[in-house]
This record gives C-alpha cells, structure tokens and sequence, in this order.
C-alpha cells in the first residue's frame, strides 16, 4: 500500500530514512492507470470535447476522470474537487497542482478563512463546462494537467508547527515541477509559500492584491500574523520589492520598505489596463508570484472576508486586470481570506474561485500551444 509523506503530504515513494533526515522532497511515482469501464461511465479524460448530454452519466470525476478536459457532471452533486480536477497526492507528470491551506488563527479580525478552500471548490463547480472566459480561447483545462493535490496537513491546536508544514509541501510539490496555485487560509499561509518558491527562483516578484499593505513592522520571528507577513517576506529576503508591486491598497502604512503601489482610488481613476501594463513593466520577466487576498475586492462584492474595507476593486476590475497581466512570468499564486460564513449568497467563495482559475491561466499561458 502507497504511503503518504508525513513532510510534504504527497505520495512518497522507496525513500530512505536519509533522503527524508536531509529534508530532500521524496519522489513520487505514477498513479495507476483507471480501469477502462470505469473511464467510460465517468466520461474518461473528455478528449474530442462532451455534450451535455453526457452530463447525466458523468459523476465524480475528481476520483474517475482523466487528467484533462472540461467537466460536465451536476454542478450540485459529485466529489469536490478544484474544478472537478483529479484528486491526487501524486502529482507525477502534472503541470499545475492546486491544493490548500485551510489555516486562519493569525487573523486580527473575524475568523472563518479555514473554511476557504472548501467554499472554493465547492464554488469552481460553476465553471469547467467551459473554457474560461477572455482568454482568447485558451483552454488551460483541456490542454495542460492541472490536479487538485488536496490540503496540508497540520495539527491545528499546535500553530507553532504550521510554516514549516505548509513550506515543506509546497517545496515538495516545486521538486517535482510543477507550481501551485493555494487556496487560503487567511493570508499568512503566503510567508511559507514563499519561502519555498525563493529556495528554487531566488528573491521573487510579488504581485499583491489587497486593501492592506501587510507590512505591520514585527521583527519577532515566532509571531504568526497575517497583517505582517509580507513585511517578514521583505526583510527574509524573499522578495525583490524594485520588480514587485501591490493593487487595491487602501489602508495606511507607516513604511512601505521600498514596495512600491497602486491604491484603489488609483485603479478606478486609470482603469485596468492601466495596473496591468504597470505590473508588466515592474515585474518584466522575472519569476512572478501572485497572491490575492479577496479583500483586495469591495465589500459588495466580497463580503464574504476577516477585514473588510469599503472602496476596493469591483469583480470586474479585477477580471480584466488579472487577464491583462497575461505574458507575465507567473510561477504560482494563490488566492486567500475567503470566509464563507459572512456571506450567505456565496458571492465571496464564487469570486475566489475565479481568482484562482485566472492564476491558473497565468501560470500556463506562455505554455500554451500558440
């Protein structure tokens, strides 16, 4: 029987005690093939492209589907997974894995964001009839591997043990190829991802959508908080603040450390367009993160959050912004601080799964077939 790492939550293959003492990531090994009748009741992997009328036979994909195609199972019924992708802890041959931090006891405000990652893909059930919209036709789900490698494991009554938990499954994902795109978890999830992501591209570009800076000054090293992580970010190093930049702010910062940004009001004077060509010409070619924190959107469009502010970014602004940064060299992202609980519509969950199917499209589209 396959075996689960217990450091990075993926599946571990003959590793030695060695190999896991020197903290290197264990392999992992390809999943077995589906069973060709089970394939074909579940609709296999949709190559030649499905019918609705298919619906009505396709169930569960996220343990019976292929590694590729659109999904057209009951958006109301089936196993959840991001985007009815593959559930796996294998994430061999994959060219994107999506998973999540279900974390929130460093919020300053209302908690509820562990609840996120569930919310979202419950929520991206909405959306793999079709390929995304605005992308000019791409298809990211039929054409690339994008598999749902579940949630990080971590014992919640003992946070003191979470970054390294959460640093080592990303890194052990990185290893293997592919980047990630998280679902948060309130936003100090960030801070670890980030560690991994510089140990393999060195300082990284940021892009941060939010209505706060999250550079309160914290010079405590044991101090869990997402109003300072990027501020630990910075100083770690881990950031290169002359090729990042920060969208939607609108809160006061006594010190910015150099990170430079585009307050709200600014957004909505200058338009999209506007942001992205600037993210372009900051961030140039350099390896790109993108973490988006829901409340980087209005309330009325987002209410669903820890610390809501009035005056942020409409759905659609952030829409257009995000598919305009297209061409960006966008490594991984993530996407943080839905809090379902305050928003009965599902309003909130549905835009965080948006965010997290357009960082999806960021981080394949200068793969794609052209």
């Amino acid at each position: 029987m396959r075996q689960v790492c217990r450091k990075t939550g993926l599946f571990k293959c003959h590793c030695t005690a060695r190999r896991l003492k020197d903290k290197h990531p264990c392999r992992v090994r390809a999943a077995p093939v589906l069973d060709p009748a089970v394939r074909a009741v579940s609709g296999g992997q949709n190559e030649g492209g499905m019918s609705l009328e298919d619906a009505k036979n396709e169930i569960d994909r996220a343990f019976t589907g292929g590694d590729r195609g659109l999904a057209y199972e009951n958006a109301f019924a089936g196993a959840l997974s991001f985007m009815r992708r593959r559930y796996t802890k294998d994430v061999t041959g994959a060219d994107l894995v999506v998973t999540g931090v279900p974390f929130d006891q460093s919020v300053t405000h209302r908690a509820g964001a562990r609840m996120g990652p569930r919310a979202i893909r419950e929520a991206s059930s909405l959306q793999p009839y079709d390929p995304p919209y605005g992308w000019d036709g791409f298809d990211p789900l039929s054409e690339f591997t994008i598999v749902d490698a579940g949630d990080v494991a971590f014992d919640y009554a003992h946070t003191p043990s979470l970054p390294g938990r959460v640093e080592a499954h990303i890194a052990g994902i990185l290893a293997c190829g592919p980047g990630t795109v998280t679902l948060g978890g309130d936003h100090f999830i960030t801070l670890p991802i980030l560690r991994a992501y510089a140990a393999k591209f060195g300082p990284m570009s940021v892009v941060q959508f939010d209505a706060h800076s999250d550079l309160w000054p914290d010079d405590d090293p044991d101090r869990i908080d997402h109003g300072t992580f990027m501020y630990k970010a910075v100083k770690e190093g881990l950031v290169d603040v002359n090729r990042s930049l920060q969208v939607g702010i609108r809160t006061e910062c006594a010190d910015y450390l150099g990170m430079p940004l585009i307050d709200a009001r600014t957004c909505h004077e200058k338009g999209a367009g506007f942001v992205a060509d600037e993210v372009k010409r900051r961030v140039g070619d350099h390896p790109t993160y993108v973490t988006f924190d829901i409340d980087g959107l209005d309330p009325a469009f987002a209410p669903g959050t820890g610390t809501p502010v009035w005056g942020g970014l409409a759905s659609w602004q952030a829409a257009a912004i995000l598919r305009d940064m297209a061409g960006v060299n966008v490594v991984g992202g993530d996407v943080v601080e839905v809090a379902p609980a305050y928003d009965t519509t599902g309003a909130t969950a549905i835009a965080g799964a948006h965010v997290a199917m357009e960082l999806c499209c960021l981080a394949l589209w200068n793969k794609r077939k052209k």
